[in-house]
């Protein structure tokens, strides 16, 4: 079959190990199904594991991707849930400490098939095209997850999504949206800003800057370069969510003496459960919410979306179609 995959690793040269052609037909173990992919998206995590991060040589080859929606074994329009966890975990599959992603462990979803445990199938609405919901699995998953269960915001609340532009920070923005709150980004891009206040935020900023107000919780996926901000923005008893640290782990000033002076709460998030995606399906087909989509290619010009991604030429998902 057709399938977009890592041959080796390069971490100064990541493309140098990708490899677009054929791998073998996969086979369903007991209790997995196949799905015939019609769509998948990218996320960085592909870029990272062709770098090698989370990915062993012992893996390889191992066909990327985390997210897709297609047709199930029966002809049904599904959503993959790209989390996978021990078949006999019961419970928030995020905290099964044998959990591993598509393309982790097991292939992953830039191919013509991809076999899933029977559970990590999601229906999907008929309003929904599989481009739209081949975006969600992962980042906007992430940023349901982020907003509502670790978040637990409500309308009325005040949020502020830093380093806008990557498919969680616009969903964050287009998802805090839709949930009635008030949201604030910030990006080093004039154009990003513009662009974040046309996809919902009230106001942008850029990065750094003060703001006109303290805010209930912060959505921070960008780490070193925006973590001293991200504290200094929040109110008293205000919660910083992080579920990334795409500029490095490493801070210069952690802001220990704020975060307990001011009773501030850190929280980790990390993707999201299966009824947290069936919950996001439900919420974008009730309200009409949609993904933003940079742009869509064919499957066999995946390279070119890899480049765009690592390039940071992007706002919002790319999506490989069948």
């Amino acid at each position: 079959m057709f399938a977009v995959y890592a041959e080796s690793f390069s971490p100064d040269d990541p493309l140098s190990g990708l490899v677009v052609g054929e791998r073998p037909d996969p086979v369903a173990p007991d209790d997995w199904t196949m799905v015939t992919v019609k769509a998948a998206s990218l996320n960085h995590h592909d870029l990272w594991s062709l770098r090698g991060v989370g990915l062993k040589d012992g893996s390889l080859p191992m066909i990327l991707g985390c997210d897709a929606a297609g047709l199930d074994e029966d002809g049904n329009e599904v959503v993959v849930h790209a989390v996978i966890s021990d078949p006999h975990w019961t419970g928030d599959e995020t905290l099964d400490p044998k959990r591993s992603l598509l393309s982790e462990r097991h292939q992953g979803t830039f191919a013509d098939k991809v076999v899933v445990p029977r559970r990590n199938l999601v229906p999907k609405p008929a309003g929904l095209s599989f481009a739209e919901a081949a975006c969600l699995p992962t980042a906007w998953l992430t940023a349901y997850r982020m907003l509502y269960t670790q978040g637990d915001l409500k309308p009325g609340d005040t949020v502020l999504v830093q380093g806008v532009g990557g498919g969680v920070a616009t969903a964050l923005i287009t998802l805090a949206r839709a949930g009635g709150l008030t949201v604030l980004a910030t990006s080093r891009d004039a154009a990003k800003r513009e662009r974040a206040l046309e996809i919902g935020a009230h106001q942008v900023f850029e990065s750094g800057a003060r703001l006109p107000i303290k805010v209930d919780a912060v959505m921070e996926t960008v780490g070193r370069a925006t973590w001293s901000h991200s504290i200094r923005s929040l109110r008293p008893g205000g919660k910083v969510v992080i579920s990334g640290t795409t500029s490095g782990p490493q801070l210069d000033d952690a802001e220990l003496t704020r975060i307990f002076f001011l009773q501030l709460q850190v929280i980790g998030s990390t993707m999201g459960t299966r009824a947290e995606l069936a919950a996001l399906v439900n919420l974008l087909d009730a309200t009409g919410t949609r993904p933003l989509i940079d742009h869509t290619l064919p499957m066999p010009d995946a390279r070119d979306g890899f480049a765009a991604m690592a390039a940071g030429d992007v706002f919002g998902k790319i999506v490989f179609t069948r």
